[in-house]
């Protein structure tokens, strides 16, 4: 019944609806889809607040610069696409990197170009 992990990577919500609307569209031609997966469909459409394309992008836009260290910050950060310094702090806020107001701007505007 339990598969094997094979292999690990943080993608983004939208990222996820993509692969979850192929999945459903697969098991809905066999057979009605399960509770479970109807609600994880619905979260996910609600949710996902850009293309999976553009979510990529961000995320690879996110990478480049020096203040976002790793692919789950940036994932979290193209997930939340925050509007106010204040948001971007509660993301780091587990994280031993502490911005400066320019680094939390620079987010901002990176993100702002894809809203």
């Amino acid at each position: 019944m339990f598969k094997e992990v094979k292999e690990f990577d943080y993608i983004t919500i939208a990222e996820a609806k993509e692969l979850m609307e192929k999945i459903a569209e697969e098991r809905q031609k066999r057979a009605e889809l399960l509770f479970e997966t109807r609600r994880a469909l619905k979260h996910l459409r609600t949710f996902a607040r850009l293309p999976a394309d553009k979510a990529k992008e961000l995320v690879e836009e996110l990478l480049k610069l020096p203040q976002v260290p790793n692919k789950e910050i940036a994932v979290k950060l193209v997930d939340i696409m925050p509007r106010i310094p204040d948001e971007v702090r509660i993301i780091y806020a587990k994280e031993k990197i502490t911005l400066t107001p320019e680094e939390i701007e620079q987010i901002l505007d990176v993100i702002n170009k894809y809203r």
